[in-house]
């Protein structure tokens, strides 16, 4: 019999399966406040719902999805230990400048909704990278034996029975193996106007940044592989891309960035990890190419968005080696059923192209009902033999 993980599994590697599994993204807390405000979940019986935990899991079979895709065990990759969170000062509008783990400092203020801007940050070159930056980005163990998993209905450290399920070939949950971020984790700790200037005005310390990064993420990654634990998918992060495009030249994302993700990938691979995803929001286009040649084959959410990101002319022009994952479009969800009909028949045929799962092309956001969520798990399931 299947389950969740080899359905996901079989969609993405163009195998039969007996039904299609029901996915999601996670939510946003505006979404969660309000649900519990209209009723229909309770957040002193649920504290804890972030990506696949034990609550999260509970909301989701409430809701009617199967799991939440984005089931990570995910290694410490970043700064560590971050800086301290404080607050610098208050603005005379209630505004806060905030140091962040990252050490950017961003402009806090309870009405945003939205990432909050950067105004300033610790690292602005050689003297903060090699003081500040570059002794917390050493591997050290701790940063895999932290790391959390749900262990069928448990959270566990991976050193206190993480490890134990994660060697289990047949469990029933798939688990993504989170190998970093490449570049967009660079963008977090100097922000992207000042990696761009970076690039140009220093260009040795730009490519020592992301090759000591890459190091990081590439030991991570091989470190959790040598304890013989199993994972089903490797997966990345990047968010290096708006509704206009890329944030990055995508030739200099090939250049400089490109031969760290394939030596990764190499690295999964000779693991028996053919899958390989990346997280990026915004219109990815002409980014696609890179990350493929890289060897990463899964693109992830594929937010629809006011430019139709779609799978499909992706496939067109790169073939059933590109695969994907996510493209509904969740603001269905704040309109009514008839929108979600519509939007179940515009998936059909992407889901007949093969390697595709349709998930929410975003966490759902405050604006979703909760009736909207349910009748698009019920209908999808109806029509993909639940």
């Amino acid at each position: 019999m299947m389950n969740d993980r080899t359905r996901i599994l079989a969609v993405l590697d163009y195998q039969a399966y007996d039904r299609l599994p029901i996915v999601h993204f996670g939510f946003l807390v505006d979404t969660l406040k309000r649900w519990a405000a209209e009723g229909h979940i309770d957040l002193q019986e649920l504290p804890a719902i972030g990506d696949a935990t034990v609550d999260e899991d509970v909301l989701t079979r409430k809701l009617g999805f199967d799991c939440n895709y984005h089931r990570v065990f995910a290694p410490n990759t970043r700064i560590a230990p971050p800086f301290a969170h404080q607050v610098l000062e208050v603005l005379p509008n209630g505004h806060r400048k905030v140091l962040t783990g990252n050490g950017a400092i961003v402009l806090e203020s309870d009405d945003n909704q939205s990432i909050s801007p950067h105004v300033d940050h610790i690292l602005k070159g050689r003297w903060e990278w090699e003081a500040e930056f570059l002794p917390r980005l050493r591997f050290f163990p701790e940063r895999i034996e932290r790391a959390m998993v749900n262990c069928n209905g448990r959270m566990h450290s991976f050193a206190e029975g993480g490890r134990e399920y994660l060697r289990q070939v047949d469990r029933p949950t798939h688990i993504l193996l989170h190998c970093g971020s490449l570049y967009g984790v660079l963008r977090d700790y100097l922000g992207i106007e000042n990696l761009c200037y970076l690039l140009a005005d220093d260009e040795a310390l730009a490519d020592e940044m992301i090759r000591v990064n890459a190091e990081l993420c590439y030991q991570g990654a091989q470190a959790a592989l040598a304890t013989g634990a199993h994972f089903d998918i490797g997966h990345f992060w990047e968010d290096i891309a708006f509704k206009n495009g890329p944030l990055v030249n995508p030739a200099v994302l090939a250049a400089k960035v490109g031969p760290h993700y394939r030596r990764i990938a190499e690295l999964l691979h000779s693991h028996g990890l053919r899958l390989i995803s990346l997280d990026c929001d915004g219109d990815i286009d002409s980014l696609v190419p890179v990350w493929l040649e890289a060897g990463v084959n899964v693109m992830f959410p594929i937010e629809v968005g006011t430019w139709q990101a779609s799978l499909k002319p992706w496939r067109e022009r790169y073939g059933k080696e590109l695969r994907g994952v996510g493209g509904m479009d969740k603001r269905v969800f704040s309109r009514d059923r008839a929108a979600v009909d519509a939007e179940i028949e515009r998936l059909k045929p992407l889901i007949a192209l093969g390697g595709y799962l349709p998930c929410p092309d975003h966490r759902i956001a405050a604006d979703a009902q909760w009736e909207n969520v349910q009748y698009y798990c019920e209908r999808l399931r109806r029509a993909f033999g639940g």
